[in-house]
């Protein structure tokens, strides 16, 4: 039998479901603390994995991570490993043009991303073929595009 990463956390929260996994100071330093147990943050990931496989997106398919690091990262990762879907680190600082080489270049179906990053994505997409799936996490900010009126 073959195990990833997935089976190891799914492991671990078998043994210890309510003791804390992840502690989280919310960006951009608001002071204000995430916490999840590994049970939360294996629901969270299943959740997630079930989204992305009932949109399509198969194993060994490539979803992007255009996050910053905190819970929505991890969770996504988690996610992206139980449905055997290869997640692709996108680095936030990136630029349209950068943006528009690493979707191509690595193949990406689908992506996930925060909603500060809406026009940086909106811009990159219409040069991009093949990314079928997104997901924006957080609030748009006022003005950006896809942004409530």
């Amino acid at each position: 039998m073959e195990y990833n990463l997935a089976d190891l956390f799914e492991s671990v929260v078998d043994v210890v479901p309510g003791r804390e996994a992840l502690v989280y100071i919310d960006h951009p330093g608001t002071g204000a603390q995430r916490r999840l147990t590994y049970a939360q943050l294996d629901a969270a990931a299943n959740r997630i994995a079930h989204h992305l496989i009932d949109s399509g997106i198969r194993p060994g398919e490539h979803l992007g991570l255009h996050l910053y690091n905190g819970i929505e990262y991890l969770q996504t990762v988690l996610g992206c490993l139980k449905a055997r879907i290869v997640p692709v680190n996108v680095n936030y600082r990136y630029v349209e043009e950068e943006l528009v080489y690493l979707y191509r270049d690595a193949d990406l179906v689908a992506l996930v991303f925060e909603a500060e990053f809406t026009d940086r994505v909106a811009a990159a997409l219409p040069r991009v073929d093949g990314l079928r799936h997104l997901v924006r996490v957080g609030a748009v900010a006022p003005g950006a595009a896809g942004a409530p009126v």
